[in-house]
C-alpha cells in the first residue's frame, strides 16, 4: 500500500487558516512587532533629539549616506529580482542576484562602519557626549544589526541555491528574505529622513 500522505518540502509549509503560507504569514507577524520596536526607538530618538542641547547634524556627512542609502535601494530591486528568477525557475540569475544583494548590503555596513569610526574617533559624535548621540548610535546601530542579520541570511540562501533547493514550484525561503530585506530597506529610508535630513 502507497504513502499518499503529501510531503512538505524544505519551503512549503501548510497553509493558515488566512489561507496564507504559514511561513509567510510568521514572518508579516514577526515584521509586525519589529514595526513597533523601531516606532518605539525612534519615538526615544526624536525625544532625546528634542533635549539635546546641541545640535549635532553639522558632524553627520549627508552626501555620504546619500549615496549609501541609495546603495541600499539598490540592494532591495536586486532582493526583487531575485524572486522574480525563480519563479521564473532561473537559479544562475537567483545567485547572481543574491550575489549582488550581499555586495550592496556589505557596502551599506561598511560604509555605516567607517561613519561609526570617523564619528568616534573624532570626538565629535560619540553615544556618551549627547543625548543625540545616545539616541543616534542606538537606532541606527540596532538598524545596522538588522542589515547584518540579512547578510547572513542572504549568504545562506545563496548557499541553499547552489544546493539546486529552489525551484519555480518552491521558492518560499526566497520570497521570505525578501520580505525581510524590503523591510530593513524601508526602515532606513524613515531613519535617514528623521536624522540625517529634518
Amino acid at each position: 500500500m502507497s504513502d499518499t500522505t503529501p510531503h512538505l518540502t524544505m519551503q512549503q509549509s501548510a497553509p493558515s487558516a488566512t489561507g496564507l503560507d504559514s511561513a509567510k504569514l510568521g514572518m508579516w507577524l514577526f515584521l509586525a512587532t519589529e514595526v513597533m520596536l523601531f516606532s518605539a526607538m525612534i519615538a526615544g530618538f526624536l525625544d532625546m533629539r528634542g533635549r539635546s542641547p546641541a545640535d549635532a547634524h553639522h558632524v553627520l556627512n549627508i552626501p555620504v549616506t546619500a549615496v549609501n542609502t541609495f546603495v541600499l535601494i539598490c540592494s532591495s530591486l536586486t532582493v526583487a529580482l531575485s524572486v522574480a528568477a525563480i519563479e521564473q525557475g532561473d537559479q544562475k540569475r537567483l545567485r547572481n542576484f543574491l550575489l549582488l544583494t550581499l555586495l550592496f548590503g556589505g557596502t551599506f555596513l561598511s560604509v555605516q562602519i567607517y561613519e561609526y569610526n570617523v564619528l568616534i574617533g573624532s570626538g565629535e559624535l560619540t553615544p556618551w557626549n549627547s543625548l543625540f548621540g545616545a539616541g543616534f548610535f542606538a537606532v541606527t546601530g540596532l538598524h545596522g544589526f538588522h542589515v547584518f542579520i540579512g547578510l547572513i541570511w542572504c549568504v545562506l540562501t545563496i548557499i541553499w541555491t547552489s544546493q539546486g533547493k529552489f525551484s519555480a514550484q518552491n521558492f518560499m525561503r526566497v520570497e521570505i528574505f525578501g520580505l525581510y530585506w524590503h523591510f530593513v530597506d524601508v526602515v532606513w529610508i524613515i531613519l535617514f529622513v528623521l536624522i540625517y535630513l529634518v
